[in-house]
């Protein structure tokens, strides 16, 4: 079994080397030698597109548990300072995916020199961050061959202390839908607007009638939350912009929400449309399920509260998004929080875990994996 220096040095080489959804073909590759490197007699280990499931096989197997992690970075320029920092510009592990698959490999070798008695599939599953990996690979005929009766997963907490774990029943994480807005009119001069169908006014118009959708069209209930996170329009102050495009994100705790927030974002483009006699474009990017913790959860819940190297509490709903549920929609199991003590968060570029939180996170899920396997 890996020693905690030598998983500290592969999460660090995965950090220095993150790759894009789809395009993880290094990433692939070392940790498919990371494996072959294992005494794995009772490993089979197959490959989807970048991605790699292992299945482990039990010695008097009444059940496959699954356990998944995502590989992918994101498109982001570090600024950590790191002496590991990523050495491909404009590329960071800034969700803590190199985290996650050093946790799935510590495991893994674990058992390389321990068959365990119940079978268990590792879902290295690429493109977490987009396009979105989870809906196909959960359609393959190479997982339904080894589909568990229930898998986790786990995603670091930056706002947690290394050694706290936290889920919680039902609902983790939302609803999630990315929307793209393209907008075309007719360019002109500055001076003679009147001529001109102005882009910009447009899609400031757009942006200020999707902001109040969540004010006055969900129930209060309820819980939504839309961001246009960007816009890009004009070439120049003095020239009228015939384009503006922009993009944004929807959360939602319930489907309901999230199908009533698409539909008015449909109607307000249209209404845009024939407000400023222009072209208006909804496109609708990935789109991910809730995470919702079946009743799996209670065991995991349980054996963390009883165990004395972890300060398990229960979680908070999140409006973070996880392409996981869609492995939760079709599979029971659940998903908890592991606190790395970070003081930037997700997706920031100077996210800095603690790897302190690695050897416990591999340790807890040992333990609680044999307790599942009595």
């Amino acid at each position: 079994m890996y020693t905690t220096e030598e998983l500290y040095a592969i999460r660090r080489h995965l950090h220095q080397h993150p790759e894009l959804g789809f395009e993880e073909y290094k990433t692939q590759r070392y940790l498919l030698d990371k494996i072959g490197e294992m005494k794995n007699g009772h490993f089979r280990v197959k490959t989807w597109q970048t991605g790699i499931l292992v299945f482990v096989e039990g010695y008097a197997a009444t059940q496959t548990i699954g356990y998944r992690t995502d590989m992918d970075g994101l498109p982001i320029k570090e600024e950590t300072g790191l002496t590991f920092a990523s050495r491909y510009d404009g590329k960071m592990h800034a969700c803590g995916h190199d985290l996650h698959m050093t946790i799935a490999v510590g495991i893994l070798s674990h058992y390389a020199e321990n068959q365990p008695r119940d079978n268990l599939l590792f879902v290295f599953q690429p493109a977490e961050e987009g396009p979105g990996g989870a809906e196909p690979m959960l359609n393959t005929d190479l997982f339904q061959e080894w589909q568990p009766d229930w898998m986790f997963a786990l995603h670091i907490a930056p706002n947690e202390p290394v050694g706290t774990m936290t889920t919680k029943k039902g609902l983790l994480f939302a609803n999630t839908a990315e929307f793209m807005v393209h907008l075309r009119g007719r360019g002109g001069h500055a001076a003679y607007p009147h001529q001109a169908n102005d882009m910009v006014v447009a899609a400031s118009h757009l942006v200020t009638q999707i902001q109040s959708v969540v004010a006055r069209r969900i129930d209060p209930l309820d819980s939504a939350v839309i961001t246009i996170g960007k816009i890009e329009s004009g070439t120049k102050e003095n020239i009228i912009a015939e384009r503006a495009d922009t993009e944004g994100t929807i959360r939602t705790l319930s489907a309901e929400a999230m199908n009533l927030v698409q539909k008015h974002v449909r109607n307000i483009g249209a209404g845009i449309a024939a407000s400023f006699d222009c072209d208006v474009d909804v496109e609708w990017g990935s789109q991910y399920k809730q995470v919702w913790n079946s009743e799996k959860v209670a065991s995991f819940m349980a054996f963390s509260e009883r165990s004395p190297d972890v300060n398990f509490r229960e979680a908070d709903m999140a409006m973070t998004g996880e392409d996981f549920g869609f492995f939760l929609d079709k599979i029971p199991g659940f998903m908890f929080w592991l606190g790395v003590d970070s003081d930037k968060g997700l997706h920031d570029p100077k996210l800095n875990p603690d790897e302190a939180a690695i050897p416990i996170a591999v340790d807890h899920i040992i333990r609680y994996l044999a307790d599942e396997m009595k």
